[in-house]
């Protein structure tokens, strides 16, 4: 896993707007995927997707655009500010789940056994702190 906040993507294939945004999102969950897991969203029934998509995100077989797409959706699990802040007990992840559970439908086929293997990995390491 890397937990770097520096870029290791080349985003230079996107256009200008989307190059930003993807580098961004990028930034954004290298620096909050992990501690938002460990602030109790690894309790989440959708922690493992969450999880799987973030290994496809950063995978560097998985094609650019879907990288970005994945990170946008991360990005908006991990900002600390979003529709339905999500101290809100039941509902707080809601739009978090939503947001993730769109993108995925969209991308699922790119989202490999061995992303969901480390992500069911990460999840128990998770789940035992």
């Amino acid at each position: 896993m890397n937990t770097s906040h520096t870029s290791d993507t080349d985003w230079g294939d996107l256009p200008g707007d989307d190059r930003s945004r993807a580098a961004e999102d990028e930034a954004r969950v290298r620096l909050g995927f992990w501690q938002k897991l460990k602030g109790g969203a690894a309790r989440v029934p959708f922690a493992g997707d969450a999880i799987a998509a973030y290994y496809a995100a950063f995978d560097r077989e998985t094609p650019l655009r879907v990288r970005a797409a994945l990170l946008g959706a991360l990005a908006y699990f991990v900002l600390p500010i979003d529709t339905v802040p999500d101290f809100i007990p039941i509902v707080g992840f809601g739009d978090d789940a939503a947001v993730l559970f769109g993108a995925l439908q969209l991308l699922a086929n790119h989202i490999k056994p061995h992303h969901r293997e480390a992500a069911d990995e990460a999840l128990r390491r998770a789940r035992e702190r």
